[in-house]
């Protein structure tokens, strides 16, 4: 039997575990941005760089910029900067790059097939297994590579594979039911593009919901501003 000493502190590192503070919605934001950067300079053949030369390319301070790293240990070495393939490689990992994730994409739309033909996924680390629709028409076929199958055969395509994404490009009106299913077979996100919120606290999977109209108004409400400012708005 485990002396209470040492249940004692198996239980409090626990508690010390759980106790730390989370890390902020717009640090987890912000990892993307420096992957990408991160990468750029990869490609250029940089090794080392300065949180003042980081700002300077992704317009954020110094400051922000050693305080989102400190969030994860830090990373760099005072005197040095970081060392760019280790800061990128640790945040390929804390992305979840390097995890090997897989994806399915539900609904062979316009939109379904864009998604199909992009590289995106494959830089990222998450390999597409399948796309699924209702058309008969396209079932069994191959888009940019990617078999069709029907939308029945979701759920046990999904629990067979493990398959840890699911990317919804179905009109808003299946989206629920689709995201269900592919819930309740295992998958671990869905990427929601379907113009509808959707919300899954029955099941434990994260749902991102994806509207690519709110961003175009955010776009147009930014010009109308600077047009104003500028006095180049209507009279």
């Amino acid at each position: 039997m485990e002396s209470i000493d040492k249940v004692k502190g198996t239980f409090d590192m626990k508690n010390r575990e759980a106790a730390k503070p989370a890390v902020p919605d717009a640090v987890i934001k912000r990892l993307p941005r420096y992957h990408r950067y991160l990468g750029e300079l990869l490609a250029e053949g940089r090794l080392r760089i300065s949180s003042a030369e980081l700002s300077k390319i992704m317009n954020v301070t110094a400051s922000q910029i050693r305080q989102d790293l400190n969030c994860f240990g830090g990373f760099g070495q005072q005197g040095y900067g970081y060392n760019i393939k280790y800061l990128y490689g640790k945040i390929s990992e804390l992305l979840g790059v390097t995890q090997g994730y897989t994806a399915v994409i539900c609904g062979a739309g316009n939109l379904g097939r864009a998604l199909a033909a992009t590289r995106m996924f494959g830089r990222r680390g998450v390999t597409r297994l399948a796309l699924f629709d209702i058309d008969e028409n396209i079932v069994g076929s191959e888009i940019y590579g990617i078999k069709v199958y029907h939308i029945d055969e979701l759920y046990d395509f999904c629990q067979k594979e493990k398959v840890a994404i699911g990317v919804l490009t179905v009109p808003k009106e299946a989206a629920y039911s689709v995201a269900m299913t592919m819930a309740r077979a295992g998958v671990k996100g869905i990427w929601n593009f379907a113009n509808t919120e959707l919300e899954i606290d029955a099941l434990p999977v994260v749902v991102e919901n994806i509207h690519l109209g709110d961003s175009l108004m955010r776009l147009c409400y930014e010009i109308k501003t600077k047009d104003e400012v500028d006095g180049n708005g209507d009279a």
